[in-house]
């Protein structure tokens, strides 16, 4: 009896503590603003890293307003999205959450990334992404065409999970920042005291109104935006090749393509492109 006791208190009392957790997130600018349940973002690794960012940055000080999963329109009529904008009266950031673990390589030229996974008995898991650098440089480029204004100020930050280690990572232009979210806070107020004020809270205020209505796309829009990623995925003809191995990689994470047909669904029978990950010995 004193077991099962003892059992209904630790349930009674996860209950008790997921539901305060709940209503504490509600609360928060972030969930004001996506939407995001409570539970999405429990089992979404992606979501999880941007509320994080959110968090580290909330107890800045100055006049400030944040953007969410803002989706900026390209010359092609796609868009790029932006995972956190942080509108600061020393200027705008612009952050690319990575929410990975394990070793991550990589340098700031370089198209591709590398993940480093342990998977047992000495051997480790490797796992191509695109270039943050890159990725955020093109999230600036946009965004600063698409309020037509080149004097804005803006700065690239590459935010990594407490998870991983960063290992070998290059930066040579001095343009971006790249730091584990433990960092965030003080780097982004190193910044500030660099920075100094450049907007007023006015400027501000209408940068908000003019990219707020770019973070309330539909589903259908959002749908979108994936299927163009998929896509590029999936093209053949888009795939670049490793002339050292003479390999199709995938354009959007660099992993290997190789070609593989469907077993089931709609497609069943077709052949399409896979990202495929490759297993090597640890370092």
């Amino acid at each position: 009896m004193e077991i099962l006791l003892i059992l209904a208190a630790i349930v009674l009392y996860n209950i008790f503590t997921k539901i305060r957790k709940k209503k504490k997130y509600e609360q928060t600018e972030y969930y004001l603003q996506t939407k995001n349940s409570y539970e999405i973002l429990q089992s979404d690794k992606g979501l999880q890293g941007e509320f994080h960012t959110y968090q580290c940055l909330e107890p800045l000080i100055g006049y400030k307003k944040f953007l969410f999963n803002v989706y900026v329109p390209k010359a092609d009529g796609e868009t790029t999205e932006l995972d956190v904008v942080l509108l600061h009266e020393s200027g705008i950031y612009v952050f690319e959450s990575k929410n990975y673990s394990g070793w991550i390589f990589g340098t700031e030229s370089q198209q591709y990334w590398t993940q480093t996974l342990p998977i047992g008995q000495g051997r480790s898991q490797k796992t191509q992404f695109f270039n943050p650098v890159l990725q955020n440089e093109g999230h600036l480029k946009w965004l600063q065409l698409f309020l037509k204004d080149q004097t804005l100020p803006l700065y690239s930050f590459i935010v990594f999970s407490d998870r991983c280690t960063l290992k070998d990572i290059t930066l040579t232009s001095g343009q971006h920042c790249i730091t584990y979210q433990k960092h965030l806070l003080s780097a982004v107020r190193q910044k500030i005291k660099q920075s100094g004020t450049q907007l007023s809270p006015q400027k501000i205020d209408t940068l908000f109104e003019i990219l707020f209505p770019l973070t309330q796309r539909d589903e259908a829009e959002k749908v979108l935006h994936i299927l163009n990623i998929k896509q590029k995925m999936q093209n053949k003809h888009a795939a670049t090749y490793d002339s050292s191995s003479d390999q199709a990689l995938c354009p959007c994470c660099g992993g290997t393509l190789v070609m593989r047909t469907a077993t089931k669904g709609s497609r069943r029978g077709k052949t399409f492109w896979a990202a495929q990950t490759i297993q090597t010995v640890a370092i």
